[in-house]
């Protein structure tokens, strides 16, 4: 009987994780791969249809195109999990694993900061970027606010970047003097584990006149009299806010006991990512390793774990521990893309290197797009 794997999640580390599987085992695994949605989208693409500078259908890759040895998509929602008998409950069947991977990230709940779902737009999910593609030819002037609202949240640097692409685009409409811009963050520094990452932000930042607000929250907003209320009890007049809204755990994933509660990420082993629960693990976004919540981590995960699956369905060395380092691309503005290298497990604290931003750096980061769709879907490159 063939080794059933059940995948939870089609981002980054479910998408990596069944590619590894059906190029080493074929047809000799069975992997059942299911996701709610139709279609992966890349985080820094949401910014890209954000501010016009793709449409939405050029960056949805639909998870129907994925013909793979050994794999059966299921676009479903997951209704209930048991991490005991490896035992998934969808609304269109159930599904039982001998390996279980929890793949399925992080949510956005909005709804927890008052005010953001009335008085504010989020451009994390999304239908949150692709509707403010409509929102902002309409905003002419006065001050904008790209705040974060819970302390834990999904790659880092987007916030710094859509402040620095804001900056871009209203100076293109001619706007830009009419436009204060503040970023509020939850960090003294925007990339904490590089301060050369950071130095360069706070310095494109200086360059193009935005303002950042360290060490805060937004706590809410008061939509009658356009105020941001910060962490600290400091209000701030908006006329247009991006929020990032509060990060949770999976519903479904606190119920099924893998999670203690809706902010408290599935513990796992740093080095295999297993849950305690044998067989089960939790990739990405889900899980409280201590990296970064981005989908190149997603993805080192995904490959670690991958490779123990090949290791022990064919006997061979447990593959090396999880080194929890990967590289993030940097949107800077004015075309030009930095880089910055994180290590966050190898040494006693998280360590980064940078890049300058370059235009070479712009054509690397399209090239790790387009790479990643023509390794997970099976799609031709571009041509040249």
């Amino acid at each position: 009987m063939k080794t059933r794997v059940v995948v939870l999640g089609a981002g980054f580390g479910g998408l990596e994780l069944t590619t590894m599987l059906s190029d080493a085992l074929g047809d000799a695994i069975d992997i059942v791969l299911i996701d709610k949605g139709d279609a992966f989208v890349f985080g820094f693409s949401k910014l890209d249809v954000m501010f016009g500078r793709e449409i939405p259908a050029a960056v949805r890759h639909p998870y129907r195109d994925i013909v793979k040895p050994g794999v059966r998509v299921l676009r479903s929602t997951i209704r209930s999990i048991d991490p005991a008998a490896r035992h998934v409950v969808t609304d269109d069947g159930t599904f039982e694993g001998d390996v279980l991977i929890v793949a399925l990230g992080a949510d956005l709940d909005p709804g927890a900061t008052p005010g953001l779902v009335d008085g504010g737009h989020e451009f994390y999910s999304v239908a949150g970027a692709f509707a403010l593609r409509d929102v902002l030819p309409r905003f002419e002037r006065g001050p904008v606010i790209i705040g974060v609202t819970g302390k834990s949240f999904k790659c880092p640097p987007a916030p710094s970047e859509a402040a620095l692409l804001l900056h871009d685009y209203l100076t293109a409409r001619g706007r830009r003097a009419a436009c204060d811009i503040s970023v509020v963050m939850p960090f003294g520094v925007p990339i904490p584990p590089s301060p050369d990452t950071s130095r360069a932000i706070l310095a494109a930042f200086a360059e193009r006149g935005i303002r950042f607000v360290k060490d805060a929250l937004v706590r809410a907003l008061d939509p009658a009299r356009r105020v941001a209320v910060l962490s600290d009890g400091t209000e701030m007049p908006y006329a247009l806010f991006l929020g990032v809204p509060v990060h949770r755990v999976p519903a479904v994933v606190v119920e099924s006991g893998l999670a203690a509660h809706a902010h408290d990420w599935v513990p796992v082993n740093k080095k295999t990512l297993e849950t305690s629960f044998p067989g089960v693990y939790a990739v990405g976004d889900v899980n409280g390793v201590g990296t970064a919540k981005a989908g190149v981590f997603a993805e080192g995960a995904a490959r670690v774990v991958a490779a123990a699956i090949i290791a022990q369905l064919r006997g061979g060395p447990t593959p090396e521990a999880y080194k929890g380092a990967g590289a993030c691309y940097v949107e800077f503005g004015h075309n030009q893309v930095g880089r910055v290298d994180v290590d966050f497990l190898s040494g006693p604290k998280p360590t980064g290197t940078f890049q300058e931003p370059s235009e070479a750096l712009v054509a690397e980061k399209a090239s790790f797009g387009s790479s990643r769709i023509q390794r997970w879907f099976g799609q031709p490159p571009p041509s040249e």
